[in-house]
């Protein structure tokens, strides 16, 4: 029997996350999703990497029931596009050509993160209470408030899925490539379900970065000294200097979240003549590992898969963890193991002309994804039960 319709729901939007008591975030979100953890939406504000300044403008929601916090979730009004991982900016080209405002948006999601997990942080009782008509009504009127002219809601998970469900929806999805643990003890565990000839491929790739004297040492949280944390950040920095960008992270975001949720925090570091030659960063949660940034200051052979994939793999395996999610899109990750995994998003937009053609674009969009989510199944390099 579903639970009665809870009619006096309030939504308010906060401009600093301090303006929410912790506990009361703690309370909903849990302390087990790095992503979620109060102390990350901390350190991205009080480093500035979410402002004003950057596009980034903190606008986290706030849902209330006869006055009291019932809810809650990460939001931002944005100026632009940047660092979201679902691409809207043929959307607001589409605006620019009739002479209309995109931006301001309001954005509900985890900064420069497209990994999939909870956004609505609700109450049980109201989570039962809520259908997808009024999340999308609730939401629909918020950002008339704010002077927005849309929400976009990215990579919920799937319990927020089914409440945001709903007919006449603007829902995208994409498709990503994420790793599996099957109770593997070491990679060569996961080796041996693998066909022969990727089995030889990986193993050839691992070989030859081992054969220019490249190794690998592990760092977690606490005993992460200072000096490895600063040659991260360098090489975190060239990833986006060689594209002319601008890192969307600072060394204070890291250096804090080193000391508030180090727990979480994995760092690997590739070795080459006793110099520190490479570096990716991992948080880790209850089942998940997440591979989120790299960098290296000069290119070697298979470098890349191994530092972030193939030690990710081990990390993964040694700390128990069910699932691997290595980040967006990367093709590549297919042949060396990872599944394909859809990705879903659910977005408002308040002028009806545009939101019939975006929807009109989202069907056919889902038709090509799922197409290609499907295909790429049928390639995965898992041996049949053939023993191949």
């Amino acid at each position: 029997m579903s639970e009665p319709a809870i009619s006096n729901i309030t939504l308010e939007a906060c401009h600093s996350l301090s303006d929410i008591p912790r506990e009361t975030w703690e309370r909903l979100a849990g302390i087990d999703n790095p992503f979620l953890r109060y102390e990350f939406f901390e350190a991205l504000e009080s480093s500035r990497c979410t402002s004003e300044n950057t596009g980034w403008k903190p606008c986290h929601i706030v849902f209330r029931v006869e006055g009291e916090i019932a809810g809650v979730a990460p939001a931002y009004l944005k100026s632009h596009s940047m660092g979201e991982y679902v691409f809207d900016w043929a959307w607001a080209d589409a605006y620019r050509r009739y002479d209309m405002e995109y931006y301001p948006k309001l954005l509900i999601a985890v900064p420069f993160t497209p990994s999939q997990g909870p956004r609505l942080l609700l109450d049980p009782q109201l989570r039962n209470a809520l259908s997808p008509r009024q999340i999308h009504n609730l939401l629909d009127t918020l950002i008339g408030h704010l002077g927005a002219h849309s929400w976009h809601l990215l990579f919920p998970s799937a319990e927020d899925q089914q409440l945001l469900q709903k007919d006449e929806q603007l829902h995208r999805i994409g498709c990503q490539f994420h790793w599996h643990n099957q109770g593997y003890g070491c990679f060569e565990d996961f080796l041996g379900q693998l066909t022969s000839r990727k089995r030889k491929s990986i193993r050839k790739e691992r070989r030859q970065v081992a054969e220019q004297e490249i190794t690998f040492t592990r760092f977690h949280g606490g005993n992460l000294p200072d000096h490895v944390l600063a040659a991260f950040y360098v090489f975190y920095q060239a990833t986006y200097l060689k594209r002319g960008q601008h890192p969307y992270l600072s060394r204070r975001f890291f250096e804090q979240i080193q000391q508030t949720m180090p727990e979480h925090l994995h760092v690997i570091m590739a070795i080459k003549g006793g110099e520190m030659i490479a570096g990716a960063l991992f948080l880790s949660g209850k089942n998940t590992l997440y591979g989120r940034y790299w960098g290296c200051l000069e290119e070697y052979n298979h470098l890349h898969f191994e530092t972030c994939y193939y030690q990710g793999i081990e990390l993964a395996i040694d700390l128990n963890l069910q699932t691997f999610d290595a980040g967006a899109q990367g093709e590549h990750k297919l042949v060396r193991g990872f599944e394909p995994a859809l990705t879903h998003s659910w977005h408002g937009i308040a002028h009806p002309g545009f939101h019939d053609a975006i929807e009109a674009f989202t069907r056919d969009e889902a038709e090509q994804v799922m197409g290609y989510y499907e295909d790429a199944k049928t390639v995965l390099p898992y041996r049949q039960n053939d023993g191949a």
